[in-house]
């Protein structure tokens, strides 16, 4: 499958409708994804990224029935990562001279990922290049999200190639913004940027206003992963703005990993609480031992404040909460309120490590937690509903 962008760049790229598992196990991809690899003929023939490696052969031998590879006068990595990278090896097997154009820590990662000294030219903000009656124009985006990430303007046709920014994890076959669900397209590309980009968000304000300072006229931004954005490019990009701004909804998330039950009753009674303070406010409780971590983290991404649950195993905390911690800390969330409760048999440690850890995380955690000897009983329940009335009063 490939297709035309425009008269002059078309999609040679691969659909993965059946990618479920993304960067390992760490990313869930419900509904697939996608590897955009562009090819740019103008008076100079330009590739643009390749794909996953898996798919190497397929996309090597799909991009010969679009161009004669010798004709291939540069090639673009924007980013290293193996799902934009993939196809190098077997494609440069054919074409071992094409210069590749990177940022200079994109050689030093495409080194370190495939052992070949390439024909490397590194390129900074601002580098030019001509390609006949449009030119290329390199835009650096260190850390967004690794650190010879980076993107490409080409004048002419007004296209922003943005690599990982303003993507999704979606397959489809549409491949424009406008012409798929749009609930779909936007719950994709808030749990891309909760799950990979919040930890860079004053990056990427920084990077947005750099690029917004060049008063480049943007009629489509083409992603890496995902549909392009063809109808108003310019609203992904005020979204991004919005979520790099600390973002919330009014919304109260509330996680619990339980053994028996009796820590999901404290939830429950929570949310209770938190309802009879604030009829406005969305609760929303995700057992987080059979939820999707992703999709728990997105909406925490969303919420103002958050709770999270465990009982006590072992003088410690159930797997599902500690992995859940882990991902929070990780992304840095700010500006937003947290809180511990849980269920516990004896030696009832669970509480205070999940509040230590939401301190290291450098979040607000509100004191004291909420603990339950066994089962919640008619009082400790009651105990629980007060607990979400008063977490509520302090957000």
């Amino acid at each position: 499958m490939s297709f035309a962008v425009t008269d002059r760049v078309s999609w040679v790229g691969k659909i993965d409708w059946e990618l479920r598992r993304f960067h390992g196990h760490e990313y869930s991809t419900h509904r697939g994804s996608s590897y955009n690899s562009y090819l740019v003929r103008d008076k100079k023939t330009v590739l643009i990224d390749t794909v996953w490696e898996p798919f190497a052969e397929e996309y090597v031998e799909n991009l010969k029935k679009e161009v004669d590879l010798q004709q291939i006068d540069y090639i673009i990595a924007h980013h290293a990562e193996i799902d934009h990278s993939g196809a190098l090896p077997l494609l440069m097997k054919e074409i071992p001279e094409t210069p590749i154009y990177c940022t200079s820590n994109g050689a030093k990662i495409l080194k370190g990922h495939y052992h070949q000294d390439w024909n490397f030219v590194t390129f900074k903000t601002g580098d030019t290049l001509d390609i006949g009656s449009c030119q290329l124009i390199f835009i650096e985006a260190r850390m967004l999200h690794w650190p010879d990430s980076s993107f490409t303007y080409m004048t002419g046709d007004n296209i922003l190639f943005s690599n990982d920014a303003f993507g999704q994890h979606y397959a489809t076959r549409l491949m424009y913004n406008d012409l798929v669900d749009q609930a779909e397209l936007y719950q994709e590309a808030l749990k891309y940027y909760a799950n990979i980009l919040t930890p860079f968000s004053p990056l990427v304000t920084k990077k947005i206003q750099e690029v917004l300072s060049l008063n480049l006229p943007v009629d489509i931004i083409a992603p890496s992963h995902g549909v392009i954005w063809r109808d108003n490019p310019a609203q992904i990009i005020h979204k991004y703005l919005e979520w790099a701004d600390n973002y919330q909804e009014n919304q109260i998330t509330i996680v619990y990993d339980t053994m028996w039950n009796s820590t999901k009753r404290l939830a429950e009674a929570i949310a209770e609480g938190i309802k009879e303070a604030d009829s406005s406010v969305a609760v929303k409780l995700f057992n987080v031992g059979l939820s999707d971590k992703n999709d728990v983290i997105t909406e925490i991404f969303k919420s103002k404040a958050f709770l999270v649950g465990s009982s006590t195993i072992n003088r410690g905390i159930l797997s599902g909460a500690a992995s859940i911690i882990e991902m929070i800390a990780g992304l840095g969330f700010k500006n937003k309120k947290a809180a511990a409760f849980g269920s516990y048999g004896w030696s009832g440690e669970a509480v205070g490590i999940i509040e230590s850890r939401l301190k290291e995380a450098k979040l607000e955690v509100i004191e004291p937690g909420l603990k339950v000897l066994w089962n919640p009983d008619e009082d400790s329940y009651a105990q629980a509903v007060e607990f979400g009335k008063a977490f509520c009063s302090r957000i």
